[in-house]
């Protein structure tokens, strides 16, 4: 029970350093105003001037979502991740680029996922026991 225990500490921590990196590296980009991510938010509706604002907002949200995740993986700010890594993804091909774009992304939105549903077996053994 022990080491089965431990090993889903482990597989928790390195889901979550990973998400951490992921959202960390973005956030900063779009702090910094990406200006190739400008296109994704205009391809959902937004004007340009809008998006240059949005960017930075964004980037701010997801250095809070790493941050969060890296230190007290709540479930719910864990499927938001996977949420919004999804939408990120999918715009892309919206975007006129390959569905490629959207493949490589990938990992960016499945790691979150099975974070949470580490997060929800584990809540749910405790639960159990």
């Amino acid at each position: 029970m022990l080491s089965t225990f431990l090993h889903f500490k482990s597989l928790e921590l390195i889901l979550r350093v990973a998400v951490f990196m992921t959202f960390i590296g973005h956030g900063m980009f779009a702090i910094n105003g990406n200006a190739n991510w400008l296109i994704y938010l205009q391809t959902v509706g937004f004007s340009i001037e809008a998006s240059k604002n949005l960017i930075v907002i964004i980037g701010f949200l997801d250095v809070i979502v790493a941050i969060t995740i890296l230190l007290k993986p709540y479930k719910y700010v864990v499927l938001w991740a996977f949420v919004w890594a999804f939408s990120t993804a999918v715009v892309r091909p919206l975007a006129g680029e390959s569905i490629w774009a959207f493949v490589e992304r990938g990992s960016n939105w499945a790691v979150p996922l099975v974070l949470f549903f580490l997060l929800k077996i584990t809540s749910e053994k405790k639960l159990k026991n």
